[in-house]
């Protein structure tokens, strides 16, 4: 039940991020541990579902970890159905503390997932900087204006859950980058069960054939992959900097608006530009709150997972001792 729970806390986690655009479930699967199980779960959902058609439920479910991604995505729903008012106020009332947060998640998450990486070779240095100029690029795209057909729909779904599944690129974003994003909130947020049904069987056939690629490069060629996702997340920082200019918007159907273009702005120079409170102080004091909790719950997961690898007689004798 522990266990269980924690996973649940975990998907919640995911699900809330990935409510904000510029901000990625991705890394927080990195963060909390989880991403290589989650990417070789669902690179196993294909032969699962024949497994299940063929009437061997029992070996289809083991097969995909169905448990644990049933856990994770009730944890991910939970999140989306239920903080995406939350996230949107705080977004709107108090975005650069919210974004000041962000940043330091993302920060630390670079330092973690670069770590990993065993020998900074000149290969892997190349990949981390094709990485970095491939969220530098999307992050500075001019966003398009398509329209909500199923179509666009059901394609935008396909790309925004395999850009989610990448540390540093936010579907969320991508989302904004092609003008559905107002759209897919508003669907979510008034329960339009057509509109998600078309996005949600977007998002299924992204998610099954892009997860096995990159499952089977975290295997393959794990350091040029990581150096790669690393060099995507320190791109990705300009997304997620607190003070922000915004210079055009986009309004959906029910008369919302949301950030289309920003500008990062310096946070001296924010005041006299936007002439509001930069709150260069209390935004640091969330960054560094932000790098002290993930690098703690770096090291219980490390302590845990030691104590999970010492043998049951050796823990039973140090705990009676």
């Amino acid at each position: 039940m522990k266990s269980t729970l924690l996973l649940y806390i975990k998907g919640m986690a995911m699900g809330a991020v990935d409510v904000v655009p510029g901000f990625s479930g991705g890394t927080v699967a990195l963060i909390v541990g989880i991403y290589d199980k989650l990417l070789q779960s669902m690179a196993a959902l294909p032969t699962a579902l024949l497994l299940f058609l063929r009437g061997r439920v029992r070996e289809a479910w083991g097969h995909c970890n169905a448990t644990f991604l049933l856990v994770l995505i009730i944890g991910i729903l939970t999140s989306v159905f239920t903080l995406a008012r939350v996230i949107t106020w705080l977004m709107q009332a108090h975005p650069i503390l919210l974004w000041a947060f962000f940043f330091g998640l993302v920060l630390v998450s670079v330092y973690l997932v670069g770590r990993e990486v065993a020998v900074w070779t000149l290969g892997r240095l190349l990949f981390f900087g094709a990485g970095l100029a491939l969220a530098l690029w999307i992050t500075m795209a001019a966003p398009l204006q398509l329209s909500a057909t199923p179509f666009t729909l059901f394609w935008a779904g396909a790309v925004a859950i395999s850009a989610m599944i990448l540390p540093g690129i936010s579907g969320s974003f991508i989302l904004v980058l092609l003008g559905l994003y107002p759209a897919v909130l508003g669907a979510v947020k008034g329960l339009d069960i057509g509109t998600l049904a078309v996005f949600s069987a977007g998002c299924l056939i992204g998610l099954m054939s892009f997860s096995r690629l990159l499952s089977w490069m975290l295997q393959h060629v794990r350091d040029i992959t990581l150096a790669f996702l690393t060099g995507i997340m320190l791109g990705s920082l300009g997304k997620v900097w607190p003070w922000k200019q915004t210079l055009t918007w986009q309004t959906n159907s029910r008369g919302e608006s949301f950030p289309l273009l920003q500008e990062n702005l310096l946070p001296w120079n924010y005041a006299s530009v936007m002439g509001e409170n930069p709150q260069l102080w209390i935004a640091i004091f969330l960054a560094l709150a932000a790098i002290a909790l993930v690098l703690g719950l770096e090291r219980l997961a490390v302590r845990d997972a030691v104590v999970a690898a010492e043998p049951r007689q050796q823990r039973v004798q140090r705990t009676k001792e």
